[in-house]
């Protein structure tokens, strides 16, 4: 009993060397990796914060060598710009001498306000274009004048005159007689105004015609006679009292005569006061009323004439 505790004791014994030996062969390579494992760490954190640490004072040493540029260029102009820098104006001289060359100054306010009037006066002269054309053709009828027509006459020199002697020119028709008190002469004169101005204008491509209400009166010599007095170059025309009637019918003129005259009686007639204006193809443009002035009406014609695009006779036959 006493040999086998021994053997047991001597065994145990043994058996701690073993364990002794074994557990520091265990222990250190733990130890080495665990070592190593945390130096590079400290080494990488080093690294990293000498590298941030660097970046860091790079970007202050930046952040200061800018601020020293900009406080050492204050006040200066930019080292990229060749203009010499502006220096404060204390002088009106120095204030005038420097807008002088700017972009608004005098000549370029004048240059903008004379375009400005120049494209109003344009839009302004079609806009009265376009509405003269679009007077000009609603007043035009399709197969029949809507004003006017062909009509056989004897003017004040007892020659014939017809329709056809209207053509290639502008005409001013006015209906009257020579024995009116007061409208007719006045109407007369403006009519001699307008022509002169007409004239001066464009040229002699105006016929002012009158044509009696009163044929019963108004003989080519009783026309040529009265219608001197107002202008040389206006046209009487008179006829048969038959002709006289279709002609007013077919420009829309009333007129009438008291009834029952004696021979010799005075009398007067009632009539349309408006003067006509007819192209040179024979269509009526439009009728021009007592609310025109001489000056008013010589522009409607003139324009009316500068608006034609066709041939117009310049020769005047009744010169």
């Amino acid at each position: 009993m006493a040999t086998s505790c021994n053997c047991v004791a001597a065994a145990m014994r043994s058996l701690r060397p073993a364990a002794a030996m074994r557990l520091p062969l265990r222990s250190p390579p733990c130890r080495t990796f665990t070592s190593f494992h945390h130096s590079n760490l400290q080494r990488s954190s080093r690294t990293i914060w000498r590298q941030e640490s660097a970046r860091l004072s790079g970007s202050q040493r930046g952040t200061q060598q800018v601020q020293n540029l900009a406080n050492g260029l204050r006040g200066q102009s930019r080292p990229f710009s060749s203009s010499t820098p502006r220096q404060k104006l204390k002088t009106i001289q120095q204030v005038k001498a420097r807008n002088k060359g700017g972009p608004f100054n005098l000549t370029a306010a004048v240059l903008f306000i004379a375009t400005a009037g120049a494209l109003y006066a344009y839009f302004t002269y079609e806009k009265e274009r376009m509405a003269r054309k679009r007077i000009a053709e609603q007043t035009k009828g399709i197969g029949k004048p809507k004003v006017g027509g062909p009509f056989d006459l004897i003017d004040h020199n007892g020659n014939r005159f017809t329709s056809d002697d209207m053509m290639g020119k502008y005409a001013l028709v006015y209906f009257g007689f020579s024995h009116c008190p007061d409208i007719c002469p006045d109407e007369l004169d403006k009519m001699a105004l307008m022509y002169d101005k007409v004239v001066e204008k464009c040229g002699r491509v105006l016929l002012p015609i009158m044509i009696t209400c009163d044929p019963a009166r108004d003989t080519p010599e009783v026309l040529k006679e009265y219608l001197k007095e107002f202008h040389p170059d206006i046209i009487g025309l008179t006829g048969p009292y038959e002709k006289i009637k279709d002609v007013c019918k077919a420009y829309r003129v009333y007129f009438s005569t008291p009834p029952n005259v004696k021979p010799g009686q005075d009398y007067l007639v009632d009539h349309s006061i408006y003067f006509y204006l007819m192209d040179p193809e024979g269509d009526f443009v439009e009728a021009i009323g007592r609310n025109f002035t001489a000056d008013q009406a010589a522009k409607v014609i003139s324009d009316h004439i500068k608006d034609w695009e066709g041939p117009l006779k310049k020769k005047d036959r009744w010169a």
